[in-house]
């Protein structure tokens, strides 16, 4: 499961300034930086509170830093470039990273010694698997969740529909000057703003089960057995 976060937010927030905000990968680097950021500045902070704190403590923590940074970006909209999700992107940070590292010792510290080698090989297999089974159950449910919006969107923008027809009018009004095949241009606009809309609806019902699935995590979190031993503190890396 932490994989998927692991993961998936790094696939997910660089899909949507590609596919909703026309970002190149440039662009796309500017804006995520802020992430890496917060994951850096998080390792030595959580490396001291190992020592100090309950591990299932600071993985309830994790978890529940991560939700609120999914959380927020259920609010997304077509508009949002760098500030918006500047904090969402910092919780996301701070709590992968508050995870990532007590969870190694908590998979790891309940064997002994002699079998924390092989331990150490299957736990890392499972997380990349955990990621990459992750990656394709997010963007099965992206495309899904896309198809649907559209069919209700385009179930709404109808010539009955006097917003739609609103919308329509201003539309041509501002291709006028482009020619005679103003209001064609104008429906094709209408039809890939329609578009737009439904992708981005879609990244935030992605976003709303990615927090629903760790807010779940945390609290189970308290349920993992605590470990006794020193072991696999270098495991799982």
């Amino acid at each position: 499961m932490l994989g998927i976060g692991l993961y998936g937010l790094t696939y997910l927030y660089p899909l949507y300034l590609a596919q909703v905000r026309g970002y190149n990968a440039l662009m796309i680097g500017e804006t995520m930086f802020v992430s890496g950021l917060a994951t850096f500045a998080t390792a030595p902070i959580a490396g001291r509170l190992m020592t100090r704190l309950d591990l299932r403590v600071m993985l309830l923590f994790g978890f529940l830093c991560f939700a609120v940074g999914t959380w927020r970006m259920t609010y997304m909209t077509k508009d949002w470039d760098f500030w918006e999700p500047l904090w969402p992107q910092i919780f996301s940070g701070v709590g992968l990273m508050s995870a990532f590292i007590p969870i190694n010792n908590i998979s790891l510290g309940t064997l002994p010694p002699e079998r924390v080698k092989n331990a150490s090989g299957l736990y890392n297999l499972m997380r990349n698997l955990g990621g990459a089974v992750g990656l394709a159950g997010l963007t099965t449910i992206l495309n899904h969740r896309t198809d649907l919006h559209l069919a209700r969107l385009h179930e709404a923008v109808t010539w009955s529909r006097p917003s739609a027809l609103e919308a329509l009018n201003n539309l041509t009004t501002r291709f006028q000057s482009y020619g005679s095949d103003a209001q064609a241009m104008a429906v094709k606009q209408l039809t890939q703003l329609t578009h737009q809309q439904g992708v981005v609806m879609a990244f935030a019902d992605v976003f709303f089960l990615l927090t629903l699935l760790f807010v779940v995590l945390g609290v189970s979190a308290i349920l993992m057995k605590k470990p006794t031993q020193a072991a696999g503190a270098a495991g799982g890396h």
